[in-house]
Parts: structure tokens; C-alpha cells; sequence
């Protein structure tokens, strides 16, 4: 498994809109992409940072995503978004993100 993390900050007062455009726009867009397996959102408590989760099946759907529906992100999003998207990419192997804490063991 594959993910993607897209940081990003958030114009005053404007998470409801974003969250509004990333539930009606944008996560249209990432389920007609192959390997497109869930998303996870998080935001700050003051609503001003926020993270964007994407889970791939494959390094190549990861890939395709970032080179096809990422740059088409900073147009849909520039009305909420202060500033740039920054994509972080983490892979994996087994069902387990590289870098990540172990299955607890008792």
C-alpha cells in the first residue's frame, strides 16, 4: 500500500467551505483513478492546518494520481487554500506503510 499526504493551510474561517469542495469535488476525482483505495482528512483545532490522506494499491496508481489530479487540485481549491499544496509520499509493502509502528504483539 501507498499513501499520500498533501499539507496544506487553510484561508481564515474556510474549513467548512473546504471541507464542503473535498467532499463534493475532489474526492470524486481521486475514486475514478485505478488503485484509489480510501482517504483520511484532518484538521487542526484552529482549523487552519490541514492533512490529506490518500491510500493507493501500487506506487504506479500513487504516481498517476500525483502527475494527473494533483495539479488540478491548487485551481479547485485556490478560493480556500492560503498558499501551495505539499505532497508527501510514503510506500509500503504487506498491507503496512514503511516507517510505521509494528502490529502490537501481546
Amino acid at each position: 500500500m501507498y499513501a499520500r499526504k498533501v499539507s496544506l493551510c487553510l484561508k481564515p474561517e474556510s474549513a467548512s467551505q473546504f471541507l464542503n469542495k473535498v467532499e463534493h469535488e475532489v474526492i470524486p476525482l481521486f475514486r475514478k483513478h485505478k488503485g484509489f483505495l480510501d482517504h483520511l482528512i484532518v484538521i487542526s483545532e484552529n482549523g487552519k492546518i490541514v492533512y490529506v490522506y490518500t491510500f493507493w494499491k501500487n506506487a504506479e496508481d500513487a504516481d498517476r494520481y500525483d502527475s494527473t489530479t494533483l495539479p488540478a487540485l491548487n485551481p479547485l481549491l485556490t478560493a480556500v487554500v492560503d498558499g501551495e499544496l505539499r505532497v508527501h509520499a510514503f510506500g509500503g509493502s504487506r498491507d503496512r506503510l514503511s516507517g510505521g509502528l509494528p502490529p502490537h504483539q501481546s
